[in-house]
Parts: structure tokens; C-alpha cells; sequence
């Protein structure tokens, strides 16, 4: 088992006191705002293909990264739990070299990804397949980074992104940008269609555009800095 790469961080909210991110999220509303939320709309649509498109089986990669989520108790909770039982069922279809469970501290003793593998471990988890734990990040970004480190040869591996079906989006648009070759693998075995989980893709539109328009604003006008946030 490898040990986190970076010291545990804290607070996702730090990221408002960023200038650059700041300005990347004004021209992402003022983009929605002018557009009369057509801008918003088409960024929803996206998000509900790759949800109701991304399959439940994996392709040709040999490496799953699992994305965490906030723990309830200690415990992972429903979606995180998909997630896990997705990544379980993939390693016992064969196949699988390794799995990267991915997640920090979220206000929990315990890291998501800990707690991941302790839950798998109680599912039977097979013991050929190596379980590396990512426990120094807090947001999906950080995820993806952190991943990338311990990931690092040659060349990165193919990658499975498995994850719930509003969040595949995001992970994809982050990946591509790290210079991963990513591929989705829902956790869900269908979208489903209750008005909680119709609210997170609204919620992850929003994100996907803010980080989307703020790259594509950064190269349009050469700053650097700013499309550095993602690299």
C-alpha cells in the first residue's frame, strides 16, 4: 500500500481566494447571464449524455482510479458505495493490475480512500490485485493529480474513471486536461431519475462551464497563470 503523496489540506472554498479563479468564475456567469442560461443549458445537456451514455464494463484499461466521496459516520456512504461495488466487480471480471482509491480527508478521522479499501476488504476484495490509496486530496482536481503521481512512467496508463454518473463529466474534462487516457465507467448500472440526483447535474453543469469557459477564457486572451490552474 502506498502512503499519501502530499499532507492532508483542507477546505475546498480556499480555491474563492484565488484571483484567478475568481476571474474565471465571473466570465463563467457573465457567459450564462448573457446567454439568458442557454450557456448553462447546453452544459447540463453534456453532462446528462456522458451520465446516460458512459458504460458499466471496462475497455482496455488495466488501471481504475475511484473517486471518493464524503463519508457518513466514517463509512462510505450510498453513492461512494456504487462506486466501490463497480470497482469490486470490474477487478473479479479479470483483467484489472491495479486500483486507485482516491480521496482525503472531508471532515471525517478516517480518509475516503481508507475507507474504501476497508470496505472492500469486508466485500472480499482479491488480494492479487494491488489496492493504492490516495489520501492527500480534497476535491476531484487533487484526485487527479495526486493520481497522476503515483502513476507516473513513461507514459501514464490507460485509466477507468469510475465514478457516479453525474460526476463522469468532470472527471473526463479533468483527466483529458492532466494528459490522461481516460475512459468512464459508471457506477450506476442506469441514470436514475429522482430529483436529488436531477439536482447534482445541475450542480455539476455548473462546475463543468465554470472550469470549461474559464479554460477556453484563459487561452483567448494568453493568461498563462490561469490556464496553469489545470495542468
Amino acid at each position: 500500500m502506498r502512503k499519501p503523496t502530499a499532507p492532508l489540506r483542507r477546505g475546498t472554498w480556499r480555491y474563492l481566494r484565488d484571483a484567478d479563479v475568481l476571474h474565471s468564475l465571473a466570465v463563467a456567469l457573465l457567459a450564462a447571464v448573457l446567454s439568458g442560461g442557454l450557456v448553462w443549458l447546453a452544459y447540463l445537456v453534456h453532462v446528462w449524455r456522458v451520465a446516460r451514455r458512459s458504460p458499466v464494463h471496462n475497455g482496455r484499461a488495466r488501471v481504475l482510479l475511484v473517486f471518493g466521496r464524503r463519508l457518513a459516520g466514517e463509512r462510505p456512504e450510498r453513492d461512494y458505495r456504487q462506486r466501490l461495488q463497480r470497482a469490486l466487480d470490474l477487478v473479479r471480471d479479470g483483467g484489472i493490475e491495479r486500483v486507485l482509491l482516491l480521496g482525503g480527508s472531508s471532515g471525517s478521522r478516517t480518509s475516503e480512500a481508507k475507507a474504501g479499501a476497508d470496505w472492500l476488504r469486508g466485500e472480499r476484495f482479491p488480494e492479487h490485485v494491488p489496492l493504492v490509496l490516495e489520501q492527500a486530496s480534497i476535491d476531484s482536481l487533487e484526485n487527479l493529480r495526486h493520481a497522476r503521481e503515483l502513476l507516473r512512467e513513461d507514459t501514464l496508463p490507460p485509466v477507468a474513471l469510475v465514478t457516479s454518473r453525474y460526476h463522469l463529466a468532470r472527471c473526463l474534462l479533468l483527466a483529458r486536461r492532466l494528459g490522461f487516457d481516460a475512459h468512464p465507467v459508471a457506477a450506476e448500472p442506469a441514470l436514475p431519475r429522482h430529483a436529488r440526483y436531477r439536482m447534482r447535474m445541475v450542480l455539476e453543469s455548473g462546475y463543468l462551464m465554470w472550469i470549461d469557459i474559464g479554460l477556453r477564457w484563459a487561452n483567448l486572451i494568453g493568461h498563462e497563470r490561469m490556464a496553469a490552474r489545470i495542468r
